[in-house]
């Protein structure tokens, strides 16, 4: 399912030619294109679909569609849980291959556990 979903603006900045924000939803921030809102400031409120701000939004009604979201677990479905996503990586790398073959590039892989 993809949601448009309220976030605040924590930082913008120009690449290559297009403005660009990290967003904060709820504790999850990602990149987001400011092209349809040129005028939203640091600290302002966004509705974002996927990876575009579509309109401005009060804070009050950005913070109740947040809690409303994560009551019913869509922020969970929309963005995932990245503990999550990390450890069933992890997993996935660790479940032994037919022949014992390893994936082209594997040999030069780190390991990394969360």
């Amino acid at each position: 399912m993809c949601l448009a979903v309220p976030g605040k603006v924590l930082r913008i900045e120009e690449r290559d030619g297009t403005r660009m924000a990290s967003v904060d939803f709820g504790g999850v921030v990602k990149e987001v294109c400011l092209e349809y809102v040129p005028d939203l400031r640091v600290g302002e409120y966004t509705i974002v679909h996927v990876g575009f701000a579509l309109q401005r939004l009060d804070e009050e009604s950005a913070r109740q569609t947040l809690e409303l979201f994560a009551n019913l677990g869509l922020l969970k479905e929309e963005f995932g849980d990245p503990w999550q996503a990390a450890e069933d990586a992890q997993r996935a790398e660790d479940v032994p291959r037919p022949g014992g073959a390893q994936p082209p590039g594997d040999e030069a892989r780190r390991e990394v556990r969360l």
